[in-house]
């Protein structure tokens, strides 16, 4: 198949691409670098069935494809709000360029949604039924809210013009190839592990989160869009760490004598996130495989080399 993953250079995207390739397909990336790294896509640049096209969502493009991974936007804190009206754009404008490409060629639009279109859940875990408790003037949702538009618009797209949709709701994933400075908690702990800074831990560490390894995350995404089911389906690793815990286990794999300090917790920040894959597990017969512990080594192993290589 011919298949386009918006967000490619990514650190998602590109690991979805590495397993698209290895099946055969005929790959076109498209991503304007505003997080992407062209050192993640390289291996592919020279292959005769790979095509990058450096190009912004925001505005329409015209290309000839069978599905569509539409994974570009801005995933952490530190990026999303950096710009915040460029992430609504993006979420929002970047998803009505891609569901209208979809439309136009009768391509299927996976959307890669996220776990913050249930904000601060009140729910605990989450099933995809659960509405959400977002605040819609925070500084988080520039995402949560443009994330929650994203899906409004595949699923009026779906029943007004027969788009064919999946939807995805990604819960933290972590693994290789995240950015250094992304200020996700797993990116975080290791750097400053790795640079004998302390670890850097948010009120008190007793929030929760889940932390899905990336290539558990991308099993996943590839059976949702090839499958039967539309979605919204949850995507996470339900097993449930305080961040203090995460912080310990970090501490104890990289350098047992960083201390941690804690600092005032930002604002809308969840307390609790962990995802019901019920609907995953049922549907999709799909379910995280890889162990925190053993996911933390081969992250730490490739923060190590990219530091190293940048000291």
């Amino acid at each position: 198949m011919r298949i386009l993953v918006t967000g490619g250079a990514g650190f998602v995207g590109s690991h979805l691409i590495d397993r698209l390739m290895a099946q055969g397909h005929e790959v076109l990336c498209l991503d304007n670098f505003y997080t992407g790294h062209k050192r993640n896509i390289l291996q592919w640049l020279d292959n005769p069935y790979f095509e990058f096209i450096r190009h912004d969502v925001t505005e329409p493009i015209r290309l000839e494809v069978d599905q569509i991974y539409h994974l570009a936007c801005p995933a952490s804190p530190v990026h999303y709000q950096y710009n915040p009206v460029k992430t609504v754009k993006t979420s929002v404008m970047g998803t009505l360029n891609m569901l209208g490409l979809a439309k136009r060629v009768k391509a299927r639009l996976l959307l890669a949604s996220t776990s913050e279109v249930y904000g601060d859940p009140d729910v605990h875990p989450q099933t995809e039924e659960y509405r959400g408790n977002v605040n819609p003037i925070g500084i988080r949702a520039c995402y949560d809210e443009s994330k929650r538009v994203a899906e409004t618009l595949c699923f009026d797209y779906h029943r007004q013009n027969k788009v064919d949709i999946r939807v995805a709701r990604i819960f933290n994933t972590y693994g290789s190839r995240m950015l250094e400075n992304d200020g996700r908690v797993v990116s975080n702990f290791v750097v400053q592990a790795l640079k004998g800074i302390p670890l850097t831990v948010y009120g008190d560490g007793s929030q929760t989160r889940s932390f899905c390894y990336v290539s558990d995350l991308v099993e996943g995404l590839m059976r949702l869009m090839n499958g039967d089911y539309v979605g919204p389906v949850n995507l996470g690793n339900p097993d449930e760490y305080t961040i203090l815990e995460l912080a310990q286990k970090i501490q104890n794999m990289v350098n047992p004598d960083a201390d941690i300090q804690f600092a005032p917790l930002p604002s809308d920040d969840p307390k609790q996130r962990q995802p019901d894959i019920t609907k995953a597990k049922t549907l999709l017969g799909w379910e995280p495989t890889v162990p925190l512990q053993e996911g933390l080594k081969l992250t730490v192993e490739d923060f190590r080399q990219r530091l190293g290589a940048s000291s």
